[in-house]
This record gives C-alpha cells, sequence and structure tokens, in this order.
C-alpha cells in the first residue's frame, strides 16, 4: 500500500487478511526429490526473491545452506522447507521478523522435549513367569561345558 507521496506504507498485521493472487500457500507447494537446490531454484519455488533468503540466513539462524567451492549457496531439503515454513509465518500469520525468530525457537525447544517412556504394567503373575523362564535358561546355561 502507498500513502500520496508514493512511499510504501507498511500494514498491520490485521490488515493483511488476502493473500496475492498467484501467490501459493506453504503447503500447495511440491519439493522436488533432490540432494541439494541452488539458491535460483528455491527462490522459483518458494516464489521469493533470491535478495529475501539472503536477508532471511541473515535473520533466521536455523537457514543455513552450505556453499561449494565457488561459493554457490546450495540448499538442502531441509532448508527449502525452513524457507517454506518462515514464509507461512511472515506472510501468511503475520509474525513479524522478530516474532518469527522467536516462534521458532519456542518450536524447537518443544521438539527437543522428549516425552517420557511409558512402562507397560506387568502383572505380578506374568513377572513370575518371566523370572522363572529366564532362570531356566540360566541354569540351561550353566550346564554347559
Amino acid at each position: 500500500m502507498s500513502d500520496k507521496r508514493g512511499f510504501r506504507v507498511a500494514m498491520s498485521p490485521r490488515a493483511k487478511t488476502s493473500v496475492k493472487p498467484g501467490s501459493a500457500k506453504s503447503a500447495d507447494i511440491v519439493i522436488p526429490e533432490k540432494l541439494y537446490f541452488r539458491i535460483g531454484e528455491v527462490a522459483r519455488l518458494c516464489r521469493l526473491p533470491a535478495y529475501v533468503l539472503r536477508f532471511w540466513e541473515t535473520e533466521f539462524p536455523q537457514l543455513k545452506p552450505v556453499k561449494s567451492g565457488t561459493g554457490q549457496r546450495m540448499y538442502r531439503r531441509k532448508d527449502v522447507e525452513s524457507v517454506l515454513h518462515i514464509k507461512a509465518l511472515l506472510y501468511d500469520q503475520g509474525f513479524t521478523i522478530a516474532g518469527a525468530r522467536q516462534h521458532l525457537r519456542e518450536e524447537m525447544k518443544s521438539q527437543s522435549k522428549q516425552p517420557a517412556l511409558p512402562f507397560p504394567e506387568q502383572s505380578a503373575p506374568k513377572l513370575t513367569h518371566i523370572r522363572q523362564g529366564l532362570r531356566e535358561i540360566l541354569a540351561l546355561l550353566e550346564a554347559r561345558p
């Protein structure tokens, strides 16, 4: 949106309710089965300019493409998925860059917490039966020369 003088005016997250024509949601994009993607391929795939990807690399620590011997950025599938997730947070959900960074940090924390393993409840007769079986195996092993 522009004001009377032609300057671009930032819209509030509430005002950004419509999606630009021709833009695709992150869920609509199919990532090809490849090991590496060049920055131009990622830009076309995600429908973003390459300079935005380079800027996001400075703002989001989880977005770190490897560089080839010639200095070309080589994005892995995980990086492309991160770009799509960041794009959804910023463009679809209206997060600011700082807010998206914090949201991603919280997601990483919640993913790193492993739930406790549930131990199945065993009844006393089952445990007695298992112990007896183990004792029989031990007796067989001890009887061998």
